[in-house]
């Protein structure tokens, strides 16, 4: 009985102890946790005046104010945050698609150049996301 508890438990600890499957659950964690939290802020506003950051141009084109665009924004941060959570190969990419958005709208709006840089980061961590997922798919731990 002792045996059976030793055999599953060994490569869990296996797994845990590999520097890229750590490197996996860090990721995955952080844009799990992130984008649900910033979509949830777009509701509220209690970080920023999340409107600040919609180029000119975007809130002409889409329908209704700024502070509704912020609202549609919010919602898809956070169904990509659960995208993460649920199936990393595929949010990995889902957020790093966003992230591509979010700089090509920050890149039109003058003095955001720093954040549109921040942002071109946290892209390159969402692919590295998604590299890992496709590496670690299939293991008991990821799931």
């Amino acid at each position: 009985m002792s045996s059976a508890t030793t055999t599953s438990t060994t490569p869990r600890r296996a797994a845990l102890a590999d520097p890229g499957y750590q490197a996996f659950v860090i990721l995955r964690t952080g844009f799990t946790v992130a984008p649900i939290l910033f979509g949830l802020d777009k509701f509220t506003n209690l970080l920023v005046d999340w409107t600040t950051y919609l180029a000119p141009w975007i809130n002409d084109v889409v329908p209704g104010s700024a502070q509704a665009a912020m609202y549609a924004v919010g919602v898809v941060e956070i169904v990509a945050g659960l995208v993460v959570a649920l199936a990393p190969r595929f949010g990995g990419w889902l957020v790093a698609g966003w992230l591509a958005g979010i700089i090509l709208n920050l890149l039109t709006i003058p003095g955001h150049y720093d954040v549109a840089l921040r942002d071109f980061g946290l892209l390159l961590g969402a692919v590295a996301l998604a590299r890992l997922a496709q590496r670690y798919h299939g293991t008991r731990q990821s799931r």
